[in-house]
C-alpha cells in the first residue's frame, strides 16, 4: 500500500473536526476504500465513532505516552493494508504539554510527514478568516498545512468569498471543501466530548447525511490525491511478541457503562496469547470463566441504577474477587468496585463494596491532562518505585475513604490509587498499556498464577 495519509487538524475544539472527518471517512469507505482511522491524543470517543464511520478499527496516536519509533510503528503496522488514514487532530492544531506542545496535533503531523487540512468555523466572519488561516501556516514553517475546510458556511457565495480569499497570496492554501451551516448535523456532546457512539442509536442516518454533504461540498478527488502526496514511511519494526499467556481468559467489561479502551490495548492482550472476554456489568448474570478482569471508564453514572439492581453479578464478581480473581479498574470501574455512589440528585447507590469508598458525581470537572505516576508500593500493575504515565479526566470524587485502603500512587504531590488484598487495583488514572506492555504482562502473570490455583 502506498501509505496515503491525511491529518484533519482545528483551530480550536469544537469547530468541526470531527464532524469533518467523520464525513471523509464515510465518504471514502462508500467509495470503497479500506479508510484506517486514527486519533490523536487519549480520547477514547472518538474514534468509536470512527470504527463506525470507516467500518474500521480505530486507534490513538499519542506522542506523550509513545516514543517517536513506537508513534512510527504503530502507524505502519495498523495502516499498511490501507488505501487512506484519516487522522483526526485534538483541540487546536498546537495545543499540547508544555513549551514543546507534546501532544499536538502538530508534532504528530510531523513525526508522520503527514499533510494538514485545517477546519476552520465561518460562522460570522468572512474575509478575516484569512489572517487566521495565515497565522496557523506560518507559525511552524516546518508543517505540511496544505489545505482548509470552511465549517458552518452560510451559504455558497459566503464560500467563494473565502475560498478566493484564502487561494489568492498571501495566505495560497486550496480550499478543499465546506459544510454549510445546519442545525440539525450536530451529535449530542457529554461532559467528555461526544456522546459514545454505543449510547447512539440514530448514526446511520447521521453518517447517510455526513456522506451525502461530503460527495456534494468536498473536493475528495483533491484531498485523496493531497493523502499521497509524502514519501513512504519507514521502520525498523516493532519488537517481536512473545504469546506467553495461550489460554488465558481476561474478561474485559464493554457495554453501555464501560467502554473506555484503547484498541491497541485490547490488540495486546490477544497478541501476549491471551483472550479477551467481553461482559457486561449491567446485563450479565454473572461473571463467566476469566482469569482475570479489566473495567474501564466510561460512564456508569448514566446506568447506575441498573448497575446497582444487579445484584446477582455484584455478588458473583464479589466472591470471586475474594478468591483471588485479579482486576484492574480505571475510573468508572472505580465507582463500580466502591461502596457507594452518590449522584448529583443526593441518590444513594449500593455497589460492589469491594473497596470501603464513597464517590460523589459533581457537575466541576475534578482533574483533567497528562499525568506521570511512581508507585508508592508493590501492586497488581506496579513495583515500588516504578513509574509509568497515564492521563485524569473525571467528574467524580472521593467523598469517604477508609484509612486502610492503601494509596498506590504519587504524582507531584498527590497520592491516590487503591488497592484491595494483592489482587485489585483501582483508580481515576488511564494507563496506556502498548507505551508500557511490561505492566500488562505483569497483570497477565498473576491471572496465570490464579488460573493454576483454581
Amino acid at each position: 500500500m502506498t501509505q496515503q495519509r491525511v491529518v484533519i487538524a482545528g483551530t480550536r475544539s469544537g469547530v468541526g473536526k470531527t464532524t469533518v472527518s467523520l464525513a471523509l471517512m464515510t465518504a471514502f469507505n462508500s467509495r470503497g476504500y479500506e479508510v484506517q482511522p486514527f486519533k490523536v491524543g487519549p480520547d477514547y470517543i472518538d474514534p468509536g465513532f470512527h470504527k463506525k464511520a470507516a467500518a474500521n478499527l480505530a486507534y490513538n496516536l499519542d506522542s506523550y505516552f509513545l516514543s517517536d519509533t513506537q508513534l512510527k510503528d504503530k502507524f505502519i503496522t495498523k495502516s499498511e493494508e490501507a488505501d487512506i488514514s484519516i487522522i483526526e487532530g485534538v483541540m487546536g492544531l498546537f495545543d499540547g504539554k508544555g513549551k514543546k506542545m507534546t501532544g499536538s496535533t502538530a508534532s504528530i503531523a510531523k513525526k508522520l510527514d503527514a499533510p494538514v487540512i485545517l477546519v476552520v468555523d465561518a460562522a460570522r466572519i468572512g474575509q478575516s478568516i484569512a489572517a487566521l488561516v495565515y497565522g496557523y501556516k506560518n507559525f511552524d514553517p516546518d508543517l505540511n498545512l496544505d489545505g482548509v475546510i470552511i465549517n458552518n458556511v452560510g451559504s455558497l457565495n459566503h464560500y467563494q468569498i473565502i475560498k478566493e480569499i484564502i487561494e489568492s497570496e498571501p495566505v495560497n492554501l486550496k480550499a478543499l471543501g465546506y459544510l454549510p451551516r445546519q442545525q440539525n448535523l450536530e451529535l449530542p456532546e457529554s461532559h467528555l466530548g461526544l456522546i459514545p457512539a454505543e449510547d447512539s442509536p440514530a448514526l446511520k442516518s447521521y453518517f447517510k447525511q455526513l456522506r451525502e454533504l461530503a460527495e456534494e461540498h468536498f473536493e475528495l478527488d483533491k484531498i485523496y490525491n493531497l493523502s499521497g502526496s509524502k514519501e513512504k514511511l519507514t521502520t525498523s519494526g516493532p519488537d517481536e511478541i512473545n504469546a506467553r499467556f495461550k489460554g488465558l481468559k481476561v474478561g474485559v467489561a464493554r457495554d453501555q457503562a464501560f467502554n473506555f479502551y484503547y484498541q491497541s490495548d485490547l490488540d495486546l492482550i490477544a497478541e501476549l496469547g491471551a483472550e479477551p472476554v467481553f461482559i457486561s456489568p449491567l446485563k450479565d448474570n454473572k461473571l463467566p470463566e476469566v482469569d482475570a478482569l479489566i473495567i474501564g471508564g466510561g460512564f456508569p453514572e448514566r446506568y447506575i441504577k441498573e448497575l446497582a439492581e444487579n445484584i446477582n453479578f455484584k455478588e458473583d464478581l464479589k466472591s470471586k474477587i475474594l478468591a483471588g480473581l485479579p482486576v484492574y479498574a480505571e475510573c468508572g470501574g472505580l465507582i463500580y468496585l466502591g461502596n457507594q455512589f452518590i449522584d448529583t440528585d443526593d441518590n444513594q447507590y449500593q455497589l460492589t463494596g469491594l473497596l470501603d469508598i464513597q464517590i460523589e458525581m459533581t457537575d466541576k470537572l475534578q482533574s483533567m491532562g497528562y499525568r506521570e505516576v511512581q508507585a508508592l508500593r508493590d501492586n497488581l500493575l506496579f513495583k515500588k518505585g516504578e513509574s509509568a504515565r497515564g492521563h485524569l479526566f473525571h467528574y467524580s470524587k472521593i467523598a469517604n475513604r477508609a484509612e486502610e485502603i492503601p494509596l498506590n500512587y504519587k504524582s507531584g504531590e498527590k497520592t491516590f490509587g487503591y488497592s484491595f488484598r494483592d489482587n485489585l487495583l483501582a483508580s481515576y488514572f488511564h494507563i496506556n498499556f502498548s507505551a508500557c506492555p511490561e505492566l500488562l504482562e505483569r497483570f497477565l502473570m498473576k491471572a496465570e498464577a490464579y488460573n493454576a490455583s483454581k
